[in-house]
């Protein structure tokens, strides 16, 4: 479900119990899926398609949104490196690159945008953003001096030794670019993209452990090139270190995805009244804390002192959720591991598992 077609699922099942009830829908997204549609669902804008490749090189169509009253161009990461645009057999971060957001931000350059909002998120990629500074002119070369060709992957990184960022489009330096991180994930180490996020995009543990190796020799080189440390920072090891390569080649500002998209919806005045708040997720997990929608989306309501309820697909580790403000939480499908057929239903679940919790909250 798209964030839209699950906020509408959830009114459906409060409606069923509570039939009075005010309800305010505010789609949520963390720079992940569905960034774009978000945000020109709460603010005037439009899309620009373009020719783009996928995390493969094959072409596809690609999109970025407009907003208008600011012109501010909005890419995903997703849309043109997502996880999502490939099978599961063709997952392999050691050869998926994000040559192809690359083209996207060039595009937006050329058409004369020099704000940006980057949602990086939903990725398959494991290359620091080196597909995305190729795209923009920049050159790496192996240690004979001969330049790599290719399109920069996780698997690369460890052939360079020297990098040309001179020939980078020259809009970057008069550009202001926030990236809206899905997750505050460092780079390197047991939390950062390689160990942590590139299994669910496709790695084995010793492919994992490859591309940490990867990447550590990549960055100890970038860093000293550019003369920035982005490493530590927290976002850096957003998209398979994308975060990193944003702010190493861009100059980029990380920031939370959640509270950027929060910040431009007028979320914390619009739940000043209320008295519930209801989201979800795909997978609740350990990576909940990280930054994703339900952290950021409890944080505000804790605040304000409001309580919340959580959705999810599929939940795990859920312990830590009464810390993140999270008064209750419910599971909306009984297998550990929800089928395709199930996916087909789930805002059928959604709903009917929504209902029972508003009967709960009615009765307490």
């Amino acid at each position: 479900m798209t964030s839209i077609e699950a906020a509408d699922a959830i009114r459906c099942g409060v409606r069923s119990v509570f039939p009075h009830a005010e309800v305010d829908i505010i789609p949520a997204a963390d720079g992940g899926e569905g960034t774009i549609d978000t945000l020109l669902y709460s603010m005037e804008g439009y899309i620009e398609e373009i020719e783009t490749i996928d995390p493969l090189g094959r072409i596809i169509k690609g999109r970025y949104a407009v907003i208008e009253e600011s012109k501010t161009a909005v890419v995903e990461t997703a849309a043109a490196s997502g996880i999502l645009l490939l099978k599961p057999e063709e997952r392999n971060p050691l050869v998926t690159t994000t040559f192809g957001t690359g083209q996207i931000i060039f595009k937006a350059l050329e058409s004369g945008y020099r704000k940006f909002i980057i949602g990086v998120g939903g990725t398959s990629t494991n290359d620091c953003g080196t597909g995305i500074a190729q795209a923009l002119g920049v050159r790496f070369y192996r240690e004979d001096k001969s330049e790599i060709k290719e399109k920069m992957c996780g698997g690369l990184l460890k052939e360079i030794s020297s990098m040309d960022i001179s020939g980078i489009h020259p809009a970057v330096q008069e550009s202001q670019i926030t990236v809206a991180c899905d997750v505050k994930n460092i780079l390197l180490g047991e939390e950062g993209c390689s160990l942590m996020f590139s299994p669910q995009k496709g790695a084995t543990s010793e492919m994992a452990c490859q591309l940490e190796e990867n990447m550590k020799s990549f960055i100890g080189i970038a860093e000293k090139l550019v003369n920035r440390k982005v490493r530590d920072i927290p976002g850096a090891g957003a998209a398979g270190g994308s975060g990193a390569g944003l702010a190493l080649f861009l100059n980029a500002e990380l920031k939370s995805g959640i509270d950027i998209i929060m910040d431009a919806c007028n979320f914390s005045k619009r739940i000043k009244n209320a008295d519930l708040i209801l989201t979800g997720e795909g997978k609740i997990d350990n990576q909940t804390a990280y930054g994703k929608v339900i952290a950021g989306i409890a944080r505000r309501a804790k605040s304000e002192g409001i309580p919340v309820i959580a959705f999810a697909g599929i939940l795990e580790n859920a312990d830590n959720l009464k810390e993140l403000g999270i008064a209750d939480y419910y599971q909306i499908n009984s297998s550990p591991a929800p089928d395709k057929k199930f996916m087909m239903r789930a805002s059928e679940f959604l709903q009917e598992t929504v209902k029972i919790a508003m009967q709960k909250y009615k009765n307490m």
